[in-house]
C-alpha cells in the first residue's frame, strides 16, 4: 500500500492541469485536482474562448459594411453590449461545468480552494492536508497591471457597458485583438505600443501588415516608450494627451506562483517567478512538475494541454514523453487575423539557413464587390539547400485555419516541392500556398 494519499495532486484547473488530471486518472492513478476559481482556467474563463466570442461579435460591423457591395441594404443595425456579455457568460458557464463533469467522469476528485505546497510531498487546501507521490503545478498566470486606474483583459470581459473611448497599452496578442473588438463594436480606440509595429516576435512583414490593419480599422496607433495616467480619464503618451473612458493594460502576464510555497520546498523559480522545468516538465524537485504558463515556456493553451498530457503519460502511462517546443502554430485574431508557424525570415537567417522567400499580396475575392481596401499576405520561408519549408506567415481572412493545416505538412517535413506538386483548390486564399513560384 502506498504511503501517500494520492498518486498525483494537481494545483490548477486550467487546460493543462485538467488534461493531466484526467489522463492520469484514465491510466489508473488516484488523482485530486484543486482550483480556487472556476474550472477551465485562463483560456476558458478569461482568455481564448470569451475573446473569440467577442471577436465574432465585433466582426459583424465589417460584414454589414461589405454587404452593401453585394446588394444588401441593412438599416437600423445596432449592438447591445450587455446582451453580448450575458450570452458569453452563459457559454463560459456551460464550458466550465463540462470541464468539471469530465474530470468527475474520469474518476478525479475535484476540490474547490486555493492549494499550497506545505511539504515536499504534501498539499494543503481548504483546511485539509493531502500527501501526494507527485505534484503538478498548473496555476497559469495573472495580467500585469501598471500603476493607475487600469483594467486588464480579466475585467474587459465584464464591463457593464461598452466604453465610448478606450485606450489600450500594449501591442501584443491581447492588445491588438481587443483594439479590434472594441473598434468593431463602436468604440473609439487608441493603442499605444513602444515599437513602430505591433506583434513583436512575428515576421516583419506580418507586423507591418497587422499595424496597417489597425489603422484601416480606425484605430489610432501611437508608438511611444512611456505612457502614464495623469488623471482618472487621461493618458499621456509622449507629447500626446488622450482622453479615455476606459484604460486597458495588455502588457503581458506573470506566473501565478506567489504564495504557493514552492521555494520553501526547494522548487527553483526564474526571475519572472516561473517554475524552471526540463523537457519532461520536471522542476528542481524531481516529483514536482509544472505545465502551462506557470512554467514560463510557451504561453499557448494547446501547448499547456500537450505538456499536461505528456506528464500523465510519463508518470502513469509507461510512455516517457518529453516536450520539444518547435513548429507551434499560432494566431492573432485581429481583423484580419494573422497566423504563423516556424521560423520568421530574420530568425531563419540568424539560425544559419540560406533562405529563399516566396511572397504574395493580393486582395481576396470576398472584397472584389465590397471594395474593401484590404490585402492578404502569404509568405513562405524555405531553406535553399534542402528545400525544406522553414516558416509560413499569413495575414488575411481564414488564415488561422490555413496555418493549422499547413502545420501538419511542416511537422511531416514538407518541402517547397511538396507544395508545388499539390493541386490548388480554386478559388480560395489557401491555394496561393501551392501556387507561389
Amino acid at each position: 500500500m502506498t504511503r501517500f494519499d494520492v498518486d498525483l495532486f494537481v494545483i490548477g484547473g486550467g487546460s493543462g492541469g485538467v488534461r493531466a488530471a484526467r489522463v492520469a486518472a484514465e491510466h489508473g492513478a488516484k488523482v485530486i485536482i484543486a482550483e480556487a476559481d472556476r474550472w477551465g482556467g485562463t483560456c476558458v474563463i478569461r482568455g481564448c474562448v470569451p475573446k473569440k466570442l467577442l471577436v465574432y461579435a465585433s466582426e459583424v460591423s465589417r460584414s454589414i459594411d461589405d454587404a452593401r457591395g453585394h446588394g444588401w441594404t441593412i438599416e437600423g443595425a445596432r449592438h447591445d453590449w450587455p446582451s453580448l456579455i450575458a450570452a458569453k457568460d452563459n457559454e463560459i458557464a456551460r464550458l466550465s461545468k463540462a470541464y468539471a463533469e469530465r474530470l468527475k467522469k474520469a474518476g478525479v476528485e475535484i476540490v474547490h480552494g486555493r492549494a499550497t505546497v506545505t511539504e515536499r510531498h504534501a498539499v494543503t487546501v481548504d483546511g485539509r492536508t493531502v500527501t501526494a507521490a507527485h505534484i503538478l503545478i498548473a496555476v497559469g498566470g495573472v495580467p500585469k497591471r501598471p500603476p493607475g486606474n487600469w483594467i486588464t483583459s480579466d475585467e474587459a470581459f465584464h464591463l457593464p457597458q461598452l466604453p465610448t473611448r478606450v485606450g489600450i497599452l500594449g501591442g501584443g496578442y491581447i492588445g491588438v485583438e481587443f483594439a479590434h473588438i472594441f473598434a468593431g463594436l463602436g468604440s473609439k480606440v487608441t493603442l499605444v505600443h513602444r515599437d513602430t509595429h505591433v506583434l513583436r516576435g512575428f515576421d516583419p512583414d506580418v507586423r507591418e501588415q497587422a499595424t496597417k490593419g489597425l489603422t484601416a480599422h480606425g484605430i489610432d496607433v501611437i508608438a511611444c516608450n512611456e505612457v502614464v495616467m495623469t488623471g482618472p480619464t487621461t493618458l499621456k503618451a509622449g507629447a500626446r494627451s488622450i482622453e479615455v473612458d476606459c484604460a486597458m493594460a495588455a502588457i503581458g502576464r506573470s506566473p501565478c506562483t506567489p504564495g504557493l510555497g514552492l521555494t520553501e520546498v526547494g522548487v527553483k523559480l526564474d526571475g519572472r517567478g516561473a517554475v524552471i522545468v526540463d523537457e519532461m516538465s520536471r522542476s528542481s524537485v524531481p516529483h514536482i512538475y509544472a505545465v502551462g504558463d506557470v512554467s514560463g515556456r510557451v504561453a499557448l493553451t494547446p501547448v499547456a494541454i500537450r505538456e499536461g498530457h505528456a506528464v500523465a503519460d510519463t508518470l502513469f502511462g509507461k510512455r516517457p514523453t518529453p516536450i520539444h517546443h518547435r513548429l507551434i502554430p499560432t494566431a492573432v485574431f485581429s481583423q484580419p487575423p494573422c497566423a504563423a508557424i516556424g521560423f520568421t525570415e530574420p530568425a531563419a537567417r540568424e539560425a544559419g539557413h540560406d533562405v529563399v522567400v516566396f511572397r504574395a499580396k493580393f486582395r481576396p475575392m470576398r472584397y472584389a464587390l465590397s471594395g474593401r481596401d484590404e490585402q492578404v499576405l502569404i509568405k513562405v520561408v524555405v531553406d535553399k539547400q534542402d528545400d525544406r519549408v522553414l516558416g509560413v506567415h499569413l495575414v488575411g481572412p481564414d488564415t488561422p485555419e490555413i496555418v493549422q493545416a499547413i502545420a501538419v505538412a511542416m511537422t511531416m517535413g514538407a518541402k517547397k516541392a511538396d507544395l508545388d506538386r499539390t493541386f490548388a483548390l480554386h478559388p480560395t486564399t489557401a491555394e496561393e500556398l501551392v501556387l507561389l513560384r
